[in-house]
């Protein structure tokens, strides 16, 4: 069946960095789109990142354009989110999403704080 398994979550201060990876079984993941989505407590679900497959395009709320960056790497199934800049507003579980289902992965916890 579809699995998407995010890893790459963490601690860090405002202006730091971190990557996050989604590693992606059970369905041809050259071919499909891919995303990631964030929320933060008490909050709804936020879109922050799509790229599509071949032509790679990429798109981006207005909230983290410039500051999150996503990738894909056909060949291991797994697509990236480089956060740069990151600010405490930020601070939420982050989960990868493909239309198939769709299906979603549990998430991977990223807190800002000074």
């Amino acid at each position: 069946q579809v699995q998407l398994v995010e890893s790459g979550g963490g601690s860090v201060q405002p202006g730091g960095s971190l990557r996050l990876s989604c590693k992606a079984s059970g369905f041809n993941f050259s071919l499909y789109p891919m995303n990631w989505w964030r929320q933060a407590p008490g909050k709804e679900r936020e879109w922050v990142a799509r790229i599509n497959a071949s032509p790679v395009s990429t798109d981006y709320p207005d909230s983290v354009k410039g500051r999150f960056t996503i990738s894909r790497d056909d060949a291991k199934r797994t697509v990236y989110l480089q956060m740069d800049n990151l600010q405490p507003e930020d601070t939420a579980v982050y989960s990868c999403m493909t239309v198939l289902g769709p299906t979603w992965g549990r998430g991977t916890q990223v807190t800002v704080t000074p």
